[in-house]
């Protein structure tokens, strides 16, 4: 097992717990297994509704307080609303070093209104962190499952998709960077969490599946204003 700390991550035979078996925990459960690591993956509904996910992929299905034992990287990747459901102590047992990803989106029309969000100006992944108790590297929310699972191409493909990653802490930023090279994708900084509003639904580079360039451009164009559809 490689080490979470410093240079020696490098995204390979990675202990991962996944918090969430829909459309994008299901498909990072996919993708991350078939690349070889080592992957455990929990829902609300129990580990036996993931009997099929877990033969389809060798992944190991867990109840939810205990993705996170041992990982290296654990993925939350439930609708934003549940987050602060989950249950106490939830990283007691992660690897020294452990790395949280959020991949979540806020839709108050499926969530409720998070006055978090609405009234007090923090990020979508900002507020997940200080539900959390955690810092979170916001990753994988602004592009389609079928395309993440789908349309990952090695590195130097002209065209090659680029996922916006945000985060405060820069040595965990760098590990998911990693790990999104090896799905296929290249990764753009997008700054600290207080800058994640640029990759959140609604912004130019919201599904946009633009390359590097693309992400940057995009990237830059966004506004903090959120746009109505996406107000409670």
């Amino acid at each position: 097992m490689l080490s979470p700390s410093g240079d020696n991550f490098r995204g390979a035979d990675v202990k991962i717990g996944i918090i969430g078996s829909g459309n994008i925990g299901g498909t990072l459960t996919r993708r991350l297994s078939a690349l070889g690591h080592d992957v455990s993956v929990a829902n609300s509904r129990g580990p036996e509704s993931l009997r099929d996910l877990a033969a389809e992929t060798g992944a190991t299905p867990v109840e939810v307080s205990e993705a996170a034992s041992g990982a290296e990287l654990v993925v939350v990747t439930i609708p934003e609303g549940k987050v602060p459901a989950l249950p106490a102590g939830l990283f007691d047992g992660a690897a020294d070093g452990f790395v949280v990803v959020d991949t979540g989106n806020y839709y108050p029309q499926r969530d409720g209104r998070i006055a978090g969000i609405e009234d007090e100006g923090l990020t979508e992944s900002g507020w997940v962190a200080q539900q959390l108790g955690q810092p979170v590297v916001k990753a994988f929310n602004n592009i389609m499952a079928q395309h993440l699972l789908e349309n990952g191409v090695p590195a130097g493909t002209p065209g090659r998709i680029a996922l916006p990653v945000a985060a405060d802490d820069q040595q965990a930023k760098e590990k998911v960077f990693r790990l999104i090279d090896e799905l296929g994708f290249d990764a753009v900084d997008t700054g600290t969490l207080a800058d994640s509003w640029r990759q959140q639904p609604g912004s130019p580079v919201y599904v946009a599946d633009a390359d590097a360039d693309g992400v940057r451009k995009l990237l830059a164009e966004a506004t903090p204003d959120r746009q109505d559809a996406f107000k409670g």
